[in-house]
């Protein structure tokens, strides 16, 4: 990986120029892509992405977009503190440690972030993870199998092993493989814990994503989510 910067007026961008060999920043508009790719819409509200299949090339695309009370009054702009403390450029820094450690996570390829004034915009680039879907998406269809919980009970053991803070653990965040490979996404916020840090963040991270499971099963009678699945996901974590 080579971390590269790019800068035009008020446009600011990283990536890795091992994987990307150029880059302008109309890459970071769908509007530039729907003309050259086949472009598709994932996710809903304010974690709406797309994907973007060019030239072989399979790539994510994520506005950031703000949520809760700020949204209606800031929408996508958010307080100018550095370019280093931007959140696509903590996002991409933090995913190319990651993915560098061999961690299952989306390989960054470009940050973008556009300055005015007071204010940034952002954006993130990343290799879509091939034929795979959300765990929410998928206990919607199906259940999983016990050994399936305790394997994504031992992903998240394996990053939290690792120090690693995942800033929103829920069931949309974590996406399957169709051959039950799992993988974390959407690190906006997260961050490495410090080691002498005390571990009571672990047990919150799991409560986080037991909370989303338990309210995802009561908008929808036919989610495939049980307590017993908890605990066999606790099972894994503790291996």
């Amino acid at each position: 990986m080579n971390p590269t910067s790019l800068n035009e007026q008020q446009h600011h961008i990283l990536f890795d120029s091992n994987a990307v060999g150029e880059i302008v920043p109309q890459w970071f508009e769908i509007e530039y892509w729907q003309d050259l790719a086949q472009v598709t819409a994932t996710g809903r509200g304010r974690g709406r992405a797309w994907f973007v299949e060019s030239k072989g090339r399979s790539m994510v695309l994520r506005h950031y977009q703000r949520g809760g009370a700020m949204s209606g009054l800031l929408g996508d702009r958010y307080f100018w503190q550095g370019l280093e403390n931007t959140r696509a450029w903590r996002e991409w820094h933090l995913l190319a440690t990651l993915w560098q450690q061999g961690l299952p996570v989306p390989q960054p390829l470009a940050a973008h972030v556009i300055h005015t004034g007071l204010f940034y915009r952002a954006d993130l680039l990343t290799v879509k993870i091939p034929a795979s879907r959300s765990l929410s998406d998928y206990l919607l269809e199906r259940s999983l199998q016990p050994t399936d919980w305790q394997s994504i009970g031992q992903l998240l053991r394996r990053f939290h092993d690792a120090k690693i803070f995942h800033a929103d653990l829920n069931a949309h965040n974590i996406l399957m493989k169709d051959n039950l490979e799992f993988y974390l996404i959407d690190f906006d916020k997260g961050k490495i814990m410090a080691k002498t840090q005390n571990e009571a963040w672990k047990e919150a991270n799991l409560q986080r994503l037991r909370r989303s499971l338990q309210k995802l099963s009561m908008i929808d009678n036919g989610f495939h989510y049980t307590d017993a699945d908890w605990t066999s996901l606790l099972t894994g974590y503790a291996k």
